[in-house]
């Protein structure tokens, strides 16, 4: 008779798949109460410094020149400025837009609002560490750098 034993054995494989799934964006974490980072997805890019950030959301993008501070709901609403043509041949046309956003744990929910016309973009839901990934439209690391290759 062949008995059977009741100790409880970790698959070997289970370390690798919970190791795979941190990679995905959910096991980074951004600093508490601050956006500085890359948060990506397909399409979707937003990096953020201390002092601006710069965003991509298809083949448009803009650029806030200030600081990004989360309220004590992990939003914020900041001015910046946004192109909405800006491929395949950008003509630098800016319009005045608010960036607003908020944090949940390693994701960020973004939504851009022209305020001179009645245009959105997103919302995109963006993940903490995870490098944007653009089809066709080229996207800029660096805040600022679109408007500087013209």
């Amino acid at each position: 008779m062949r008995t059977v034993s009741k100790s409880l054995k970790t698959p070997a494989w289970l370390p690798a798949l919970l190791l795979l799934a941190a990679c995905e964006g959910d096991g980074l974490l951004p600093p508490s109460g601050s956006v500085v980072g890359t948060w990506g997805t397909r399409d979707a890019g937003f990096i953020v410094s201390d002092t601006s950030a710069h965003v991509h959301i298809g083949c448009t993008y803009g650029d806030v020149h200030q600081a990004i501070t989360l309220d004590a709901q992990g939003r914020f609403d900041v001015p910046g400025l946004y192109n909405i043509k800006a491929f395949p041949i950008d003509l630098g046309v800016f319009h005045p837009a608010r960036f607003i956003g908020a944090v949940d744990g390693s994701r960020l929910v973004l939504t851009i609002v022209l305020t001179d016309t009645t245009a959105s973009f997103g919302p995109v839901t963006l993940i903490y560490g995870r490098e944007p990934t653009m089809a066709v439209c080229p996207i800029c690391r660096v805040p600022g750098a679109m408007g500087r290759r013209r």
